[in-house]
């Protein structure tokens, strides 16, 4: 199989009319994919998407690639492997159709061999667009990797090998390989079909062979058997992986070959135990996260999607739900590396629509093929232990709908057998047509703001009642494990009344993690618990902002006025910082002793906030303020100790009972002074950690470090560098701004340069960014081997210089 990277050289710009080729057509830019076509066009406030996707404008755009196809090609099996095109992709070879598919989010293959022009150039077009089809960013564009493949006409399809693990015991495991064979000859042929199995040290475990007779035009199926001796397993703390070298043999010709790599790993749940991951119990410390990558938009590189799964793992969760769409298989094959747990998610949608234009349109026709495509792209990653059949779907709540959740439950089913099927339910969204008569019934006008504030308690007790237990009943009787949105209160209901549903919390307000956390230890029944959400994201514009209600600009509910564009929602913020709230839920989950200082910020201390569900304190961790020494402060410290001692250049200025208010929380009004802050956290009168926040020094100057200085030269790489305002020791000036100007010498570009500022006009392909609490983030793509230098400047501050080198 000649399966190549097929990134490079494409060009991309609107698609315009034909009759445009009259006048020279319209202005391409010349690309490397991933990329996101969306990310660079202007936001405005009158964009018809407005919050929904952080008033980005709509979008219709054509790729476009042109390669000379050898002659000798003309015997083989030519595919286009695409892993994820938004949206409504339309793909044409030499100017006629090919191909379509609606989902932005599932991964196609499109034969090549009728339209190809062997012996001569070809151009490949791609349309994709994009218009009020989602309730948050999507990007739009060839924005996963796409790959050409040219086979034998005897050959392994694509996702042509499947690998289960169905028996593991202590000194072996049963691991079969079903390999699918494609005859596209006119002749009958018999072939072999080898597999060889590696572990992680290249040693061969097993080797199995068997021969298949194909009659022309057919597929077919060989199984081989594996006996593993005491095999290395995948779990979360070690995920040991294993390689399958798949042959493809006739006589002593190679027709094709394929690598599959999978781990060997149990997944079970029950009443008792919960679930298991070989054997033993683990409870889900989960997050939702969006597909977009920060300032690179939707683009899913491969090496962003590896940071994403690096620093979630870092920041103590043990697994994802991919909300709520397929994810990357750039994603999948990092959390395989890293031992993260992924759930998979169908759709946002079925045939009841949330959006003028979304998925609903093509939900009827296309789910089939859409399940299948995300069975075959998930098959072989161990990572992955759970399909998610919808989320947040209105059907779950009618007789009626609840058939096209049994439908899709059954065909992934009978895809795959060795992976649990949930759904992730709202009470609420199941019950809307009776909680909106409800809402609308009162003689007073629904006041938005104060809907919001209650929604917490709202949804949990709406989620519990009788009505909801009625509505979704068949929809959860689908299912392995029944997802609860917002609804923690059925737990012990649940527990009481229905002893052998497994639960798991797929949606919660991470604020409320502290009344959740014990729940899901408590009940056996209940798997786990999933934030939304765990890294922030583009549109939902500002879900999670603190709101101060004599603001000028207060939002109202859910969304804020152009040109807010994040949720503000993540544990982790866009660029990759963890906020506050990610190290109190690390505390909450008991894998933090060290305490942590937030300090709220003290230009509104006395104003009235409204915090909701999605939000957090307005709170920072930082003690350098501009604000006149003496004025009043408010200091949080995180922390699963008895009490908190709080020291000021080492003088003691107060002691807080911790959890008096909330969980894992001690409070603290003093006044801010510059100096050493210090929180010590004492549990039966001992010291068990301490850390200490200090004000930066008047020497200011930008910071400048790279998660890595060595780079692959190919594209393939990407240089995450921090761009931040610090002092001689290091300590961020998170009360200054600054401009940053970056400019790049020697192969590499600048891919994308942002900061976490929730509500600003600078795009994140501009070279100059303001930070935000003193950070700001450049992505440095190599484009060739050599010496790559990047400068940062801001007025006022000496330059900085930072190298980097691709080989």
């Amino acid at each position: 199989m000649i399966r190549q990277p097929f990134n490079s050289d494409w060009s991309v710009g609107p698609k315009g009319s034909p009759f445009d080729a009259f006048s020279g057509g319209t202005v391409k830019t010349p690309v490397t994919l991933p990329h996101d076509g969306l990310r660079d066009l202007t936001r405005s406030a009158d964009s018809p998407n407005g919050s929904h996707t952080g008033y980005y404008p709509s979008a219709h755009l054509e790729y476009t690639k042109t390669i000379d196809v050898p002659a000798e090609w003309r015997e083989k099996s030519v595919v286009l492997d695409i892993e994820g095109a938004y949206r409504d992709a339309v793909v044409y070879v030499n100017g006629d159709f090919a191909a379509q598919r609606p989902n932005g989010y599932v991964g196609f293959s499109v034969a090549l061999d009728p339209f190809l022009r062997f012996g001569e150039a070809n151009t490949i077009s791609v349309e994709v667009r994009t218009h009020e089809d989602s309730r948050w960013y999507t990007g739009a564009g060839l924005y996963r990797n796409v790959w050409l493949v040219a086979t034998e006409p005897v050959h392994i399809p694509l996702d042509g090998v499947r690998i289960a693990t169905p028996v593991i015991e202590a000194d072996l495991a049963f691991v079969t390989t079903s390999v699918e064979v494609a005859n596209e000859t006119r002749h009958t042929r018999t072939v072999r079909v080898e597999t060889e199995i590696r572990d992680d040290t290249d040693t061969v475990l097993s080797l199995q062979t068997a021969p298949i007779t194909l009659l022309p035009g057919t597929t077919g199926r060989v199984h081989l058997r594996h006996y593993l001796l005491a095999p290395a397993l995948w779990d979360v703390d070690d995920p040991r992986l294993h390689t399958a070298h798949t042959r493809l043999q006739e006589g002593d010709t190679l027709l094709d070959e394929d690598e599959s790599v999978f781990g060997v790993r149990s997944v079970t749940v029950d009443p008792v135990h919960g679930l298991r991951i070989n054997g033993s119990s683990v409870k889900l410390r989960g997050g939702c996260i969006h597909h977009d990558n920060g300032p690179l938009g939707s683009a899913a590189h491969p090496r962003a999607e590896e940071r994403r799964v690096v620093l979630l793992k870092e920041a103590g969760y043990n697994a994802v739900r991919s909300s709520h769409n397929n994810i990357s298989r750039a994603f999948l094959d990092a959390c395989d590396r890293h031992g993260l747990l992924v759930w998979d998610e169908v759709s946002d949608v079925w045939t009841k629509s949330k959006t003028a234009f979304d998925y609903s349109l093509d939900f009827p026709e296309w789910w089939e093929r859409d399940v299948e495509s995300m069975v075959a792209k998930d098959f072989n990653h161990p990572s992955v232990i759970m399909y998610s059949t919808g989320n947040e779907i209105f059907e779950t709540g009618s007789s009626i709908g609840s058939t096209w959740g049994r439908a899709l439950a059954e065909k992934v089913r009978s895809l795959d057998s060795t992976r649990l099927i949930t759904n992730a339910i709202n009470g609420m969204v199941a019950t809307m047509d009776v909680f909106a008569a409800q809402m609308s019934s009162g003689d007073e006008p629904l006041n938005i703001n104060a809907l919001m504030g209650s929604m917490e308690d709202m949804m949990n007790t709406l989620g519990s009642t009788g009505l909801v237990s009625e509505r979704i009943e068949e929809s959860q009787s689908q299912l392995d494990v029944c997802g609860v949105n917002y609804a923690e209160a059925r737990y012990a209901i649940d527990a009481e009344k229905h002893p052998n549903r497994i639960l798991v919390g797929s949606e919660t307000f991470p604020r409320a993690l502290d009344r959740i956390w014990p729940l899901v230890e408590q009940h056996p029944t209940v798997i786990g618990d999933f934030a939304w959400t765990a890294w922030d994201y583009i549109g939902e514009a500002s879900i999670g902002r603190p709101v101060y209600p004599d603001d000028a600009d207060t939002p109202r509910g859910t969304s804020s006025p152009f040109p807010w564009m994040l949720a503000q929602s993540g544990t982790i913020d866009i660029l990759g910082n963890r906020r506050p709230v990610s190290f109190w839920q690390e505390t909450i989950w008991g894998l933090r002793n060290q305490p942590f200082i937030a300090v709220q910020r003290p230009e509104h201390h006395g104003r009235e906030v409204f915090v909701g569900g999605w939000s957090w304190d307005d709170v920072v961790s930082s003690w350098s303020w501009k604000v006149p020494p003496g004025s009043p402060i408010k200091v949080d410290v995180y922390s699963d100790s008895d009490e908190v001692e709080l020291r000021l250049d080492g003088s003691t200025i107060g002691h807080a009972q911790v959890g008096a208010q909330k969980a894992c929380i001690a409070k603290f009004d003093i006044e801010y002074r510059p100096g050493e802050l210090t929180a010590i956290a004492i549990r039966d009168g001992k010291e068990i950690g301490r850390s200490t926040l200090r004000t930066h020094s008047d020497r200011i100057q930008i910071a400048l470090s790279a998660d890595r200085t060595e780079l692959r030269a190919d594209g393939t790489d990407l240089a995450y560098v921090s761009v931040e305002l610090a002092d001689e020791t290091g300590t961020i000036a998170t009360d200054v701004t600054a401009a940053v100007s970056v400019e790049i010498e020697g192969p590499g570009i600048l891919a994308g340069f942002g900061s976490a500022q929730p509500d600003t006009t600078e795009d994140f392909a501009a070279a100059t960014r303001t930070t935000y609490d003193g950070r700001a983030l450049a992505i440095i793509r190599p484009t060739g081997p050599g010496t790559i230098t990047l400068r940062a400047a801001a007025t006022g501050l000496p330059l900085q210089y930072l190298n980097l080198t691709a080989r």
